[in-house]
């Protein structure tokens, strides 16, 4: 019995088929210890191919949607390596700004230590300290998914080198004249006593209280062709946000809009038979019934332009609101909602605003940074913002001028931080124009430069451009880089000195930008100016300029470095944040885009399509999914999955991706058995000689190594992975090795068929880990020792993608097989 079982070539192979992956890949981790290094010394004359890290904020532990970013990173970068490129990486690190500042005032809280008490100074070094508390807990953490980068030099925003940086950056927009204090509304957060930039705001439904709001007429238009049924007619506004009604100063009508004069039939609520209101005429149904009046008639019907000229008091005149509220023509003014006419209050709004400079009207400072109604507001003051909507709709109501309220629920912008809701308040802001120097246009123009990946986001980016605001960069918190900006105290202008600038960015490459705090402005000042003329600006730079900036501390500053960088990845959320940023920060200083291709991904999703967050209790960690199924599991889910859109993960996920991980395995591990104590020399065969069978075979790896290539070129990961599965399924386990176990197991060592098979097999298992090595980082390594051997193989991640023969090409034979293929479906 054992001499028959000897004549039976079994496959051999220290491959196990128990992965063990939590357990082997921190050992993989430790053997990769400076092989970085390694793979860009091989590569040192290779054509260069950067992908600059979007820095996420050092304030927490990784998370999955972390974890999906620099997983889809490290596919690119470890594909573009074996396509023999040299891919430098250096992660990067946000350590300012809003969300670590709230972190860190959360801690103060807790100890019940007002941050009022504390110095600015003291203060800083706390938030210094959290974010350097931080980024080597989450450098841990990226590192354990098995990610290719210059780990031990990362940058960080917070570095002195790079704070001078982002402050030389911004004085090119202070000296080239676009950088400028203005005053107009900004999203404000009353809780972070902030203004947030876009990027920082999440849209979610509130319930508002919705009123409609008649304003008395006193004064007719100067249209002679309204008669006198006007006098005493009462325009009609709609509004979600009752609180904003003491900043209203005009009421906006479109000048072609319909609009009708209609007198009321029957009592309401603060209306009697007989009263007259104003409003458009497509809404008067909608209008009406929410008023819920159904007897009343149409008197005339006119033109918005025959409104000009007319006056109403304000709602709340006896409460000490005594200036006359004009109506005006106005662009923004439509019929999708409301009545037609709107509101206008030019502290609360962008589009208000603009119409109250326009024709000149007053823009009161209603609100205090932290929500509370000011002296501006007669008989409101100190109240907050969010506890104003029932005393404002009393006040209203007792002026016989609330005709209607009812609760609606509407998307509103909230702090992404905080969570709280936010509101547009008109402040002292310093902007980049986006047009006084031509920004606008130049980033435009660079949008077309710039390949997209979807293609839609090109437009996307263009939409954003195309109308955003000047760039608020100025923010009223403490941790940051400064504006660094001296303003006259007689004048009010900004000091555009060249060589103040300049003192200041050495002397926060010496010190860091504390400097601006500690040292003594006669410093930066020089002999030329008088510091006691001069007030130092204390606002920090908006976080987006900072990360914007990039550009110039890392891809310029960097050896090894360049840009524009040949990509930017990241979530789609960044064309408002981080892609315009670097747009417009590169665009300013350098007319041209920081990158030459974007790709962006989706969101990590809970299974019921909800975003993850420790409020819903609906986190999944990478961490937890490591320690149970291990990093390659994580990397196996996010190669199948269609990263361009948002993907929904639950704790079973996993499950279903092992049993196509196990798969696969078998698939590599029957190929490493079959190839035990291979001889390439002793079993040579050349291609002639090949049966049929195993030229097929062939030139299935030529037709995929050509389309695997091309994927990974195009980054399309899922499509590839898929073929790849595919091609081990179907082609290899359920129709190659079935019929050529047989020639393995019992032809003659150096039979045809025998020496095809195993020649075959090898070919395939040098393609295969190839394709498989930016995906399964960890597997393919393991599999290219097994198949070298421990003591001879180099890292399969130091190899590239092979060229295959063209003569492997066999589309005869292909057509063959797939109609035999065909066949025997039917037969078996």
């Amino acid at each position: 019995m054992t001499e028959l079982k000897n004549t039976v070539f079994l496959p051999k192979t220290s491959f196990s088929m128990r992965a063990r992956l939590s357990e082997r890949e921190p050992i993989l981790l430790e053997k990769w210890h400076g092989l970085y290094e390694k793979l860009l010394e091989k590569r040192k004359d290779a054509p260069t191919f950067i992908l600059h890290d979007g820095p996420p904020f050092a304030n927490g532990r990784a998370h999955i949607g972390h974890a999906m970013n620099r997983i889809l990173k490290d596919f690119v970068l470890r594909s573009q390596s074996m396509m023999g490129k040299r891919t430098p990486f250096v992660p990067g690190w946000d350590c300012h700004g809003l969300p670590i500042e709230w972190k860190v005032e959360e801690e103060y809280r807790a100890q019940k230590i007002s941050k009022d008490t504390v110095s600015p100074l003291e203060f800083r070094q706390k938030c210094r300290e959290f974010a350097e508390k931080w980024i080597p807990i989450q450098r841990t953490d990226l590192k354990r998914l098995g990610l290719h980068g210059d780990w031990n030099n990362p940058y960080l925003t917070m570095d002195f080198k790079t704070e001078a940086t982002i402050l030389e950056t911004l004085s090119h927009f202070l000296m080239d004249g676009s950088l400028v204090k203005g005053f107009k509304p900004v999203h404000w957060s009353v809780v972070e006593e902030t203004s947030l930039a876009e990027a920082e705001i999440d849209y979610k439904d509130k319930v508002s209280p919705a009123i409609h709001v008649a304003f008395p007429m006193h004064t007719l238009p100067t249209d002679t062709a309204m008669d006198s049924r006007l006098q005493g007619a009462r325009p009609v506004i709609w509004t979600t946000t009752p609180w904003t009604i003491p900043g209203n100063r005009a009421i906006a009508y479109g000048a072609d809009i319909d609009y009708v004069l209609l007198q009321v039939n029957t009592d309401a609520k603060n209306l009697c038979a007989g009263d007259r209101l104003i409003m458009a005429a497509s809404l008067v149904i909608t209008t009406m019934s929410a008023l819920d009046i159904s007897n009343y008639q149409i008197l005339s019907e006119f033109k918005g332009t025959a409104l000009a000229g007319a006056l109403c008091h304000h709602p709340l005149r006896e409460m000490g609101y005594t200036f006359d509220v004009p109506l005006l023509p106005a662009d923004h003014v439509t019929t999708d909602a409301g009545t037609g006419l709107v509101h206008t209050a030019p502290s609360h709004g962008a589009e208000d605003f603009v119409l109250g400079k326009k024709y000149d009207l007053e823009t009161p400072m209603t609100v205090t940074d932290g929500g509370l109604f000011t002296k501006a507001v007669p008989g409101f003051e100190g109240i907050h913002i969010f506890k104003a909507d029932a005393p404002m709709m009393a006040a209203l109501d007792g002026a016989k001028a609330l005709l209607c309220q009812k609760e609606i629920t509407h998307s509103y912008p909230h702090s992404w931080r905080s969570k709280a809701p936010l509101i547009q308040r008109a402040t002292p802001q310093w902007f980049i124009s986006m047009d006084q120097c031509g920004l606008r246009q130049a980033a435009l123009d660079a949008v077309k430069n710039v390949k997209w990946f979807p293609q839609s986001g090109e437009k996307r980016i263009e939409a954003i451009l195309q109308t955003h605001p000047d760039w608020c960069i100025s923010r009223q918190r403490t941790w940051g880089v400064p504006l660094s900006l001296f303003v006259h105290n007689d004048t009010g202008e900004v000091l555009r000195d060249a060589a103040v600038q300049k003192r200041i960015v050495g002397a926060y490459r010496l010190k860091g930008c504390d400097a601006w705090f500690t040292e003594d402005p006669r410093q930066f000042l020089g002999p030329d100016y008088n510091a006691t003329d001069y007030t130092p600006i204390n606002d920090i730079v908006d976080v987006w300029f900072e990360s914007g900036s990039s550009h110039a501390y890392v891809l310029d500053e960097r050896p090894g470095l360049h840009a524009p960088a040949d990509l930017y990845l990241e979530g789609s959320d960044q064309h408002r944040g981080w892609f315009r940023s670097s747009m417009l920060s590169r665009c300013g200083t350098h007319k041209t885009a920081p990158y030459k291709q974007v790709l962006t991904h989706g969101f990590v999703l809970d299974a019921q399509g909800h975003k993850m967050s420790k409020s819903l209790g609906n986190v999944i960690s990478p961490q937890d999914l490591i320690k149970d199924h291990g990093a390659e599991m994580l990397r196996l889910w996010i190669a199948s999955a269609d990263y361009t859109e948002d993907v929904r993960l639950r704790k079973d996920t996993i499950s279903h991706q092992k049993d196509i991980y196990r798969r696969l395995r078998n698939t590599l591990r029957y190929l490493l058995g079959a190839l035990s104590e291979y001889d390439a020399v002793a079993e040579k065969i050349d291609y002639d000689e090949l049966p049929d069978l195993d030229r097929w075979i062939l030139h299935r790896l030529y037709t995929l190594n050509k389309s695997v290539v091309q994927n990974y070129e195009a980054y399309n990961f899922s499509k590839l992975f898929i073929d790849i599965h595919h091609f081990c399924a179907l082609d290899l386990s359920a129709f190659y090795f079935d019929i050529r176990k047989d020639a393995l197991y019992c032809d003659d060592l150096l039979s045809t068929n025998r020496r095809a098979a195993r020649f075959v097999f090898s070919q395939i298992i040098e393609y295969l880990t190839r394709w498989l090595a930016p995906l399964l980082c960890f597997t393919a390594e393991e599999v290219w020792h097994a198949y070298k051997g421990e003591d001879k193989a180099e890292s399969i991640h130091l190899e590239t993608f092979l060229h295959a023969p063209d003569n492997w090409q066999n589309d005869r034979i292909d057509a063959e097989v797939k109609t035999m293929r065909h066949y025997r479906k039917a037969i078996t």
